[in-house]
């Protein structure tokens, strides 16, 4: 990690142009930069002053507006002064060039957020809320991250963990004081409290993999072969006209993908070329692109054309369902129901056979039958009432727990070793600290806040 006594700065507004635009200073003293950028004013803490901001000549770069808010008490815990301009994109540059020559440098990605954490400002899960918040793509995503930016989710793994200490003293007071005549084998506290621990985690999962789906949504793709309605059902689950729909076979020969909600679950659909043997060779390129996006996808919907029949459609499913990754992810999706008269559906099998879903992507019928399913298939319960958004380490380290945990009921249950059981609780103890970043590897560190945007 880089030294964090230097000065920091960068623009923290979007790139591009606007009314106003920002320039953040962040370092254990700011002093420095008042009289050269302001021309010697003092500025009173959390006032906003208007002033200009000059360059090496003592010309004007701009006017605007300097806040200066000292420590500890601002977003990172350091001195920090902001420069408020007009927001064109050569005005922000200079204005940034002038504050580096001064004596900053360029902040890395999240720098300010990887600071705010270093200093106590923020723990590591609400570091990364910070990022959820700012990508969110629904109002339920967006509820949820200030929910764990709030603490939320924190407090819930501080208590476990509280929880899960107290358990680990009272185990470690009997193997090192036996003659307190604790005994934690036969009174059955610690397997109650065990079980307790065990219950608690489980349900915070159940949450947290909900908010991992508000983080990340999910990835649909829509494959098939040449017009069987992929592009029509791209539009009408977009609810506009995304992608061109001809009766000409392999008109979508790229990759069209479109945001939506689902109840506040984010999906992204992933519209793909037909499937089929071509000699073109944009086609076949757009096909290598649509086995690289079904490959990847978190669900595929098989679009058939039930116009044809049956009969004609089912042929063309072995042939590509065995290069598939999984299996259960997938649904089939008859199609243009509308051109034979029939009823929109919802068939469910067992292990053996995919869900299937009849409708028509021209009318609509049937389509909200579909999106249904998507959340089903998801996970997503669509409830938004306490929902936090979270990240998959956090599912995995929840789940690493839970196992620590199942691991020392069985050690107590069968060679009754408290020593092992101490340990579990340790492994378990540590998994919850990496979380919220009381225990976590410069490593971890620089993964997760070189995936911020600078001016975090």
């Amino acid at each position: 990690m880089n030294n964090d006594t230097d000065t920091i700065a960068a623009i923290i507004t979007p790139p591009g142009r606007g009314g106003v635009g920002i320039v953040r200073v962040c370092g254990k003293t700011i002093e420095p930069f008042i009289a050269p950028l302001l021309g010697g004013t003092k500025l009173a803490p959390r006032m906003a002053v208007y002033r200009p901001f000059l360059d090496g000549n003592g010309e004007d770069i701009d006017r605007g507006l300097a806040l200066y808010f000292p420590a500890p008490g601002s977003y990172t815990g350091e001195e920090t002064l902001e420069l408020h301009g007009h927001g064109g994109p050569v005005v922000m540059d200079r204005l940034l060039q002038r504050v580096i020559s001064i004596g900053a440098r360029q902040a890395r990605p999240g720098e300010f957020s990887e600071r705010a954490f270093l200093n106590g400002k923020l723990d590591l899960a609400q570091a990364e809320a910070v990022a959820d918040l700012i990508e969110a793509t629904t109002e339920q995503a967006a509820q949820g991250a200030a929910r764990t930016l709030r603490g939320q989710f924190s407090r819930r793994i501080d208590t476990l963990r509280e929880s899960l200490v107290q358990l680990r003293v009272y185990v470690e007071a009997a193997i090192d004081f036996p003659e307190e005549e604790i005994d934690f084998l036969s009174d059955g506290k610690v397997e109650r409290d065990l079980h307790a621990l065990s219950r608690q985690i489980t349900e915070l999962l159940q949450q947290t993999s909900q908010g991992v789906l508000l983080t990340e949504g999910m990835a649909v793709a829509i494959a098939g072969k040449p017009n069987a309605g992929k592009s029509s059902l791209l539009n009408m689950l977009a609810g506009y006209d995304r992608a061109i729909v001809t009766d000409v076979p392999g008109t979508t020969r790229d990759i069209l993908m479109e945001q939506i909600n689902l109840d506040g679950l984010p999906v992204r659909i992933i519209d793909t070329a037909g499937l089929r043997d071509s000699l073109d060779p944009v086609e076949q390129e757009g096909i290598r692109r649509a086995w690289q996006q079904i490959t990847e996808a978190d669900q595929i919907l098989w679009v058939v054309d039930s116009s044809i029949g049956a009969e004609l459609a089912a042929p063309i499913w072995p042939e590509y369902q065995q290069r598939f990754p999984g299996g259960n992810n997938v649904t089939v999706v008859l199609n243009k129901i509308d051109l034979r008269a029939d009823q929109p559906k919802i068939e469910r099998h067992g292990s053996q056979h995919h869900p299937t879903i009849a409708i028509s992507a021209q009318t609509g019928e049937g389509v909200n039958s579909l999106r249904d399913h998507l959340k089903m298939a998801a996970g997503f319960t669509g409830a938004s009432e306490g929902l936090f958004t979270a990240r998959r380490r956090h599912l995995s380290a929840l789940e690493y727990a839970r196992a620590s945990i199942e691991l020392a009921v069985r050690h107590l249950q069968g060679v009754a070793a408290g020593e092992l059981v101490a340990e579990e609780l340790r492994q378990a103890q540590n998994q919850l600290e990496e979380i919220t970043g009381m225990t976590s590897s410069d490593d971890l560190l620089g993964v997760i806040f070189s995936s911020f945007c600078i001016g975090k």
